[in-house]
């Protein structure tokens, strides 16, 4: 799980959290054109002379993130433990998600030995368990499972087996504490628990902060058809909590991810027409009226996640002038994800920036 969700941010958004490759099938340099055809219905501008890509930054110009990824990078525990023990002291469990999710993609072996060194310390104990789930993923890759080997299939589940111990010590040392169950719920659809159980790992999450964004994206994926789910189980699931959350909650960023993951999922020619049907545009408008255009819109963590995942659902769907004002408030600070979907993150987010400020 990185930076996704979402995922998340991850998650979100990834997501909040699930790796992938370009969206399957795709041409033009680096996959853009597909997406740059799929978009406009004509072809790719990221062909030579195109815009230049903007570079991901994993820090999304944070500072207190990148000092925490220094801390991390020098295994440095104080430093480590001084940004986020603040943030679970307030209980912001939205930001302290975050913060983790943004260092798990650092390797060595401090985060994974954090237990041993810091025993009954629930951030660390959060940390390495986070650590064990994104390097798990590591070894499965995002492909298919129809392309991924039985030997990196051991040893994702091997890892992940392993992340269990520390987060359900950490959920014993802190038991408030959503955080723990954010991750859980993702092992559990990497092991193929089931939805129930997935669900039951969800709900002891919300119980302790009932709008968490990354929690909620990392449960969207399990209930997405790549996952056994379905395209219907996984549009109810970001209806409802959408319509669950308070204005101006980032919640309203799993429609955008729905709408994205379902196009990921169809063939070409029929996902430029999915994503400018009516009923799509529709939905995202008033997902982003209640979310990310709210006046009531201040996520804890980076807002560049959920701007940049209805960026791309609205260029897709050809709503310009929407992804235009978007664009403008995300600035230079593209996320990996959804951009990655249609191939070199930097080049795709360019690309359809540009052509949202010619056509805005």
């Amino acid at each position: 799980m990185s930076n996704l969700a979402l995922l998340g941010p991850a998650a979100i958004g990834a997501a909040i959290a699930v790796r992938t490759f370009a969206k399957r099938g795709s041409s033009g340099v680096g996959g853009a054109g597909r997406a740059a055809t799929s978009a406009t219905g004509s072809g790719s501008t990221t062909a030579a002379g195109g815009p230049k890509p903007v570079p991901v930054d994993p820090t999304y110009g944070d500072p207190e993130l990148a000092a925490l990824r220094n801390a991390v990078a020098n295994a440095d525990w104080p430093a480590t433990e001084a940004i986020l023990r603040p943030c679970r002291e307030r209980g912001d469990h939205e930001r302290l998600t975050w913060l983790i999710t943004c260092v798990d993609d650092l390797g060595g072996d401090f985060l994974l030995t954090l237990p041993e060194r810091q025993p009954g310390n629930a951030l660390a104990l959060t940390l390495s368990g986070a650590r064990h789930v994104a390097w798990a993923w590591e070894a499965r890759t995002g492909a298919r499972a129809s392309q991924v080997s039985q030997e990196k299939f051991r040893i994702f589940h091997e890892r992940l087996q392993a992340a269990e111990a520390p987060l359900y010590a950490a959920v014993e040392a802190d038991p408030e504490s959503a955080t723990p169950w954010c991750f859980l719920t993702t092992i559990s659809r990497g092991l193929e628990h089931g939805h129930e159980v997935t669900r039951r790992r969800f709900e002891a999450g919300v119980r302790r902060d009932p709008h968490h964004v990354a929690l909620h994206a990392s449960m969207l994926q399990q209930i997405c058809a790549k996952w056994s789910g379905s395209h219907e189980q996984m549009h109810g699931f970001a209806r409802r909590s959408l319509e669950q959350a308070p204005p101006g909650s980032g919640i309203g960023v799993l429609t955008a991810t729905a709408h994205l993951e379902h196009w990921l999922d169809l063939p070409k020619g029929e996902d430029a027409a999915y994503m400018r049907s009516g009923g799509v545009l529709v939905e995202l408008k008033e997902a982003a009226a209640a979310s990310v255009l709210h006046p009531a819109y201040a996520p804890t963590d980076s807002p560049h996640a959920a701007l940049n995942a209805f960026a791309m659902a609205f260029w897709l769907a050809g709503d310009r002038a929407t992804a235009h004002d978007l664009f403008r408030r995300i600035g230079d600070r593209p996320t990996r994800l959804p951009w990655g979907y249609a191939g070199n993150a930097g080049r795709v987010f360019a690309t359809a920036r540009q052509e949202c400020k010619k056509r805005k």
